[in-house]
């Protein structure tokens, strides 16, 4: 239509160590979310290889107009000295990559433009669990947001329409059991439990890496393969008899040694061992924090299937982020909860 304003782009990007995931918002309404594997760790070529992926995906994204809004948990890994590093470093190179409107959530501290990251970085360094948590917030009162990824899972209270929160940082974060370092794609199988059960008999775990959590959901067909985006322990296949092999070499077995129902069982006890580490964190923070018990879970993130198993052994309501939130389009942007909140904190703003 002649004279019409043009559509109110806006994509939020949530950088993390493994992984880069977008949400694209359009005139108010959520249009995608996708994530795209990117190793930081490797080089920040990683980086741009999303960022690419994610332009051929969203060519809205990239013309004149659209807004760009980050946050990040890439800032620690390895390739960078230390953190503020990181965020200096990846401030940099999203503001090369993604234009000049972009700007970086930083809490409390509203956003921030990547020149004066230096100055900001402790307050946007791992801040996207606050993101998720503020717009949460003002949908939903109270509530235990439990947002299970790839690598990690983040427990956080809202209560009286506010984030409340025992830890700010990482560091704090892990004291209080806010921030638990279980996911369902990249955490060592061996980091869940020293003995597992097996054919009736306890046994002693490998503790070496031989397999990953995501063999045990692949296993039991709940990872979406939309999210089996990080290679296998031993780099080969993810065929059913590949991750029974891996699963196997954790008892010191191979996978002909028993039968594909011992193996299921096997995946099954991995599985019930994380929902014990997780629930415990859980109920720990739900304890420090007075979260009513009227209070729902809200799931988030590619393992927001757990978070439907812990509301169930807790009793309790379990809603989906994308519902919780009342974000109106594309329902997998639940997936990417922090990706989404940033869009949506700066779709909301005029």
């Amino acid at each position: 239509m002649p004279g019409a304003d043009p559509p109110r782009v806006v994509v939020g990007w949530d950088v993390g160590g493994a992984h880069v995931k977008g949400c694209l918002v359009v005139d108010g309404r959520v249009c995608d979310a996708a994530q795209w594997p990117a190793p930081l760790w490797q080089g920040l070529e990683h980086l741009d290889a999303a960022l690419d992926l994610a332009r051929q995906r969203w060519p809205e994204a990239a013309r004149s107009g659209a807004r760009h809004v980050a946050t990040m948990t890439g800032e620690m890994v390895d390739l960078f000295p230390h953190r503020e590093a990181g965020v200096v470093r990846l401030a940099a190179h999203l503001a090369e990559a993604l234009g000049p409107s972009l700007r970086l959530y930083a809490g409390a501290s509203g956003w921030v433009e990547p020149h004066h990251a230096a100055q900001q970085w402790a307050a946007i360094a791992s801040a996207n669990w606050r993101a998720s948590a503020e717009l949460l917030a003002q949908r939903l009162p109270d509530a235990m947001l439990v947002d299970v990824g790839s690598t990690t899972t983040d427990l956080i209270a809202v209560r009286g329409g506010a984030v409340a929160v025992q830890g700010d940082t990482d560091a704090a974060r892990l004291a209080t059991g806010e921030l638990v370092y279980h996911g369902v794609v990249r955490t060592p199988l061996c980091a869940l439990a020293a003995r597992v059960p097996f054919r009736g008999s306890a046994v002693n775990v490998m503790n070496e890496f031989f397999a990953t959590t995501a063999d045990v959901y692949r296993l039991t067909g709940e990872l979406d393969p939309a999210h089996d985006q990080q290679p296998t322990a031993d780099r080969s296949g993810k065929d059913a008899h590949a991750t029974r092999q891996r699963l196997a070499r954790m008892v010191g077995r191979d996978a002909r040694d028993a039968d594909d129902t011992d193996w299921l069982a096997l995946a099954h006890a991995w599985r019930a061992a994380q929902l014990d580490e997780i629930g415990g964190q859980l109920e720990r923070v739900m304890h420090a924090g007075a979260i009513a018990a009227r209070a729902p879970l809200v799931a988030a993130g590619c393992g927001a299937f757990l978070v439907h198993a812990l509301a169930a052994r807790l009793g309790r309501a379990c809603i989906d982020y994308i519902d919780a939130v009342q974000a109106v389009g594309a329902r997998r942007a639940g997936l990417c909860a922090p990706a989404l909140a940033v869009a949506a904190l700066a779709a909301s703003e005029r």
